[in-house]
């Protein structure tokens, strides 16, 4: 039985430590902060509940998977699952509004077609077949077959996006706003597309064209609802974790993986004390654990960004009809384009009562940085995309308002 160190309790990390355990593993999980899940976390009071990470599930899929190899009850036995049904409603900067289906290749060409104009379902169907070649050549190697050091990783070398071809050549892969604007041409479905880009984080601007898998996975797979909010599902995989014997080590930072011989052997923890170990995960970012930053945000490599979160409490039953995400696509500064996702889940555990109306809205920001400048009024971010120190006075509360 191997002792095996994961370094934080997020949802990948804990859904590693089970099967790590069901494999016969002796798994500790280290967590800085008092609780399980990460991101998918939930704020309570006065009888509202929100999520304030993720709020919808996609490729359900891959969480069936987990609940079936690491016990008896299937995933549906452990939380309530709905498909989310229209998936979707995108308003516009130009205030042409649509409403996509869910899972629906043929309701989706219609829908758009009659929004936008003849021919762009088939533009935007096009495209998302372009997806779902990207899907084909990553599925295996990324969610099927572990990444060992001596597996094939080529697939995962080069951008498997079928670039466009300029006469006899074809050229490089380019970045999804670029695809955007040249395969889409309609300004309403090229802010479609770097929505679903924006919605994890990335900018459409420096993302791979590759990216168009997400809009595919969507319109395949469908978008889903756990009842009670996504913590929910957090609670579930963290409860499978000690059904399986999984320890839990919370409020203890791990400042660094102790390597020797080329191999790790266990970490140091912040209050200076040493766990030994056969193998260690990590769950997060592992440069800080080498000494490196982990992003643009505190110095390091790469691009980072954020997400200003606003939960509201509202008087009012949910009115009928009420599509669960709204999409709202804005202009920004440069050409760019910022998006307001508004989700409205209607579920009974969220309120205090029928007469009262949960709602999350979200907006991708740029990164927290200590000393930056705060977001000028009516803006939630400097122009130039840089750093925002988000903790300076009434900076947030502009960005909310």
């Amino acid at each position: 039985m191997a002792r095996t160190v994961v370094i934080g309790a997020g949802m990948g990390a804990m859904a590693a430590a089970a099967r790590l355990a069901v494999a016969g593993h002796r798994v500790t999980v280290y967590e800085r902060a008092g609780t399980h899940g990460g991101a998918v976390r939930r704020l309570e009071r006065d009888g509202f509940g929100f999520d304030t990470g993720p709020g919808l599930l996609y490729l359900p899929a891959v969480w069936r998977d987990l609940f079936v190899k690491t016990g008896r009850e299937p995933l549906e036995e452990c939380v309530a699952l709905t498909e989310v049904d229209p998936a979707v409603r995108h308003v516009f900067a130009d205030g042409t509004s649509v409403r996509l289906p869910g899972g629906s290749r043929a309701g989706t060409v219609d829908a758009l077609d009659a929004a936008i104009g003849a021919g762009a379902g088939e533009r935007w169907s096009e495209l998302l077949g372009r997806g779902r070649r990207t899907w084909e050549a990553t599925r295996r190697p990324l969610l099927e077959e572990p990444l060992t050091a001596a597996g094939d990783r080529a697939p995962l070398g080069r951008d498997p996006y079928p670039a466009p071809r300029r006469g006899l050549l074809r050229r490089r892969a380019p970045f999804l706003s670029e695809i955007a604007r040249s395969e889409l041409r309609d300004p309403r479905l090229v802010a479609l597309l770097e929505s679903h880009a924006l919605a994890h984080g990335l900018d459409p601007r420096r993302t791979p064209a590759s990216a168009a898998v997400l809009p595919y996975l969507e319109q395949t797979f469908g978008t889903w609802y756990v009842g009670g909010g996504m913590r929910a599902l957090a609670d579930a995989v963290y409860e499978r974790c000690l059904a399986r014997g999984v320890e839990f080590r919370f409020g203890t930072a791990v400042s660094g993986i102790t390597v020797e011989g080329g191999r790790a052997t266990g970490v140091e923890l912040a209050d200076g004390r040493r766990a030994e170990a056969d193998a260690v995960v990590c769950g997060i970012d592992p440069r800080p654990m080498y000494g490196g930053r982990a992003s643009a945000a505190d110095g390091g490599p790469g691009y980072a960004t954020g997400r200003l979160t606003v939960l509201l409490a509202l008087r009012g039953a949910r009115p009928e009809g009420t599509v669960h995400r709204t999409v709202v696509h804005t202009g920004g500064p440069g050409g760019t384009t910022r998006v307001v996702t508004v989700l409205r889940p209607g579920d009974p555990a969220l309120v205090p009562d029928a007469e009262h109306e949960s709602a999350v809205l979200s907006v991708t920001v740029p990164p927290h940085r200590a000393g930056a400048a705060g977001p000028p009024a009516g803006r939630t971010g400097g122009e130039d995309g840089g750093a925002v120190d988000w903790t300076a006075p009434g900076a947030a509360e502009r960005a909310a308002d």
